[in-house]
């Protein structure tokens, strides 16, 4: 799938920024018309920077609590990490034949072009805390931990991180489709 897939930690928090803020990047510079349109019924490009900040979100809080809590609530792995292609097959596969639909608390209400700049602000937050507590954590727990997915089930810390990596980079592909619609 891809040659530069993320697997050290060091890479895992590069690509967090990389993509994130390419994302970023993306969506700064539209209009108030690009901003809210929607193309095929799906979300503009201000929904698909709110959904990703609610994606984002439980992934840093799931990261900042003890260990002890995390292993009392969701256990521990009894298996290697996935790599980062693999975690993006088995979450594809997991979507094969399912209309996408965001579980209900990541969908995202509309986002008007004057919210933009709060929006912008709270999704930075969020990714630079995802990116010092993906830093902060040690291979050991990436490998250890594990936190539910909404599709895939129990994933380890490794291999949340790795969705939030691949799932910036798939927002960012259908909003560049939205923009390319627009004009």
């Amino acid at each position: 799938m891809s040659s530069t897939a993320p697997s050290s930690k060091a890479e895992i928090v590069s690509g967090i920024h990389h993509h994130h803020d390419a994302f970023l990047s993306l969506i700064e510079p539209l209009d108030a018309a690009c901003f809210e349109f929607s193309w095929k019924e799906k979300w503009t490009p201000g929904q698909q920077l709110e959904h990703i900040t609610k994606s984002v979100a439980p992934v840093v809080l799931a990261m900042r609590l003890p260990r002890f809590v995390l292993k009392y609530k969701f256990g521990v792995t009894n298996r290697p990490s996935r790599t980062y292609d693999e975690l993006v097959a088995r979450y594809h596969k997991a979507l094969d034949g399912m209309t996408a639909a965001a579980p209900k608390e990541f969908s995202p209400k509309a986002v008007a072009y004057s919210e933009r700049k709060k929006k912008f602000s709270a999704y930075k937050k969020v990714v630079a805390k995802l990116a010092k507590v993906a830093e902060k954590c040690s291979d050991h727990d990436l490998d250890y931990y594990v936190v539910p997915h909404p599709l895939m089930g129990r994933v380890t810390l490794r291999e949340i991180l790795f969705f939030s990596i691949y799932h910036v980079q798939h927002h960012h592909k259908i909003t560049e489709e939205i923009i390319k619609h627009h004009k």
